[in-house]
């Protein structure tokens, strides 16, 4: 799990980021305030990844913050004042979020920074298998045959090549048992990316079906597709 702090004197535009960040699986938001004395003294005590910090607060604003860690987590600065850009980059900062935020900006800077590091997929899962229990029945699953995984409430739909499973499982759970070749392109959908035919901006072609791919996703999703396709 990626920490996140969250740290701007404007109510309204906490709320915003926080509800963005609850739409990131990886995401655990451990602190969120308009006071930066208080988050100064939180850092010095606890783990923070990545902030996302105002810059005009009072008391001290985002810059002075950002002078006076020696060891600075992952920073993405927002305002509503651009003159802060150039200097702010000399500290290292992801990104540069101008006011009102939009979610679709968002989602570029947190790409900086939360895409895992890309495995390296394996040839073949020919001989893996998942075990699930279909009816109450142990039934083993081999990889190969997978073609996507889809979210149905509280149960997930295993989409086969001869026919489709229903279990009671989530996403996050069911993720662990897969291989480097799965993955995660939707908040409803998990794909076997061997099995991907054709790709567009907005979802992958398995056989006839579309599977979506959502725009917090599509980096990783493609970035994977590219090292499949040079094996």
């Amino acid at each position: 799990m990626i920490k996140i702090g969250i740290v701007d004197d404007e109510q309204l535009a906490r709320k915003v980021l926080e509800e963005y960040c609850s739409k990131i699986d990886n995401f655990e938001l451990v602190v969120s305030t308009g006071n930066s004395i208080e988050f100064v003294n939180f850092i010095q005590q606890n783990n923070v990844d990545l902030v996302f910090l105002d810059i005009e607060m009072p008391e001290l604003n985002g810059m002075e913050i950002l002078r006076s860690m020696i060891k600075p987590p992952k920073v993405i600065l927002t305002t509503a004042y651009s003159e802060y850009a150039l200097e702010s980059y000399n500290y290292g900062v992801v990104d540069y979020l101008l006011k009102p935020i939009k979610l679709e900006r968002f989602l570029k800077a947190i790409n900086k920074v939360s895409v895992p590091k890309i495995a390296e997929p394996k040839k073949s899962d020919a001989n893996k298998e998942l075990q699930i229990k279909h009816d109450g029945t142990p039934v083993n699953i081999s990889f190969k045959s997978i073609l996507y995984i889809q979210s149905f409430g509280n149960y997930l739909k295993i989409f086969t090549d001869s026919r489709m499973y229903l279990i009671s499982e989530t996403l996050i759970n069911i993720t662990t048992s897969l291989s480097d070749n799965f993955q995660r392109t939707h908040k409803s959908y998990i794909a076997n990316l061997e099995s991907v035919t054709k790709a567009t901006r907005t979802h992958l072609l398995i056989e006839d079906k579309k599977v979506p791919v959502s725009a917090m996703y599509k980096v990783v999703v493609f970035k994977k597709l590219e090292v499949l396709a040079k094996l």
